[in-house]
């Protein structure tokens, strides 16, 4: 059996930046377990494998993404490479794609040299997660609770000079866990984040699409303002524009492509 496979960096202009994903266009299912185990061979965030709904609506799809340990509720850079890689290779006259997940269904849209995904909203609510302090080295100004959990700290500066206990982040009480922090002043990002999630075997993620489902709420109603330019900064670091609608999230950023190659079962 033979499987093509895409590799692209999601939220970057280039590669070697921003967050690798591979995505497996499918017509059928795989068992479950040949998925699981392509996602621990890929060795990457995530692999995202897709399958054409076929039912008359336009360009539907249903998506699911695997970790190199399990399969993951949600994520969005890999939904952002999956659409770059349909509206590039499968439907290059589309304008808006529909993908079908575990957590609803998420368009994504053409926005010049973006692409804008729609996704949920997340609402932060102080929490208390464990030992955080322990866990990243600091103390965090503010704990909560969102769609991960979600560390506040001082300064971009601290955000960026963490060295966590990775070992005790998975001892939390959190999938995973968001730290963030004001953007400095003059740089033009409104803020700045790192997730670590050494449960779903990824101790840090490059960028990470869905983390902004809460980050964008609590910034918005922090800054008073409903669009915002994110960093995240990681050791590969990505640009993610971000807009508060609502109970949605709009969060776009470019996609960089690297390696097309099949997959031989």
């Amino acid at each position: 059996m033979n499987i093509p496979i895409y590799q692209v960096d999601a939220f970057a202009a280039r590669p070697f930046g921003g967050n690798p994903a591979a995505v497996c266009p499918l017509d059928d299912w795989l068992a479950d377990d040949v998925m699981q185990a392509i996602g621990a061979e890929n060795n990457l965030s995530e692999t995202a494998f897709y399958v054409p709904r076929g039912d008359g609506n336009g360009a539907e799809y249903d998506l699911r993404w695997f970790t190199p340990a399990a399969e993951a509720d949600l994520c969005g850079h890999a939904t952002l490479g999956t659409a770059y890689v349909v509206f590039t290779h499968f439907d290059p006259g589309a304008e808006t794609l529909g993908f079908h997940t575990r957590s609803g269904r998420l368009a994504v849209t053409r926005d010049g040299d973006m692409l804008a995904m729609d996704f949920p909203a997340a609402a932060a609510a102080p929490a208390s997660l464990g030992d955080v302090a322990g866990a990243l080295g600091t103390e965090p100004r503010e704990v909560y609770d969102s769609i991960y959990g979600m560390a506040v700290l001082d300064s971009a500066e601290a955000v960026r000079s963490l060295t966590p206990d990775f070992r005790a982040i998975a001892e939390l009480d959190c999938g995973g866990l968001i730290v963030t922090a004001l953007g400095e002043a003059d740089s033009g990002v409104d803020f700045v984040s790192r997730f670590f999630a050494p449960k779903y075997g990824i101790d840090e993620d490059p960028v990470t699409g869905s983390a902004h489902c809460g980050l964008i709420p609590y910034w918005a109603n922090r800054l008073g303002k409903s669009e915002m330019l994110a960093h995240q900064i990681s050791a590969r670091g990505g640009e993610v524009h971000c807009r508060l609608d609502g109970d949605r999230v709009r969060i776009a950023g470019r996609v960089a492509p690297y390696l097309e190659g099949t997959i031989r079962l």
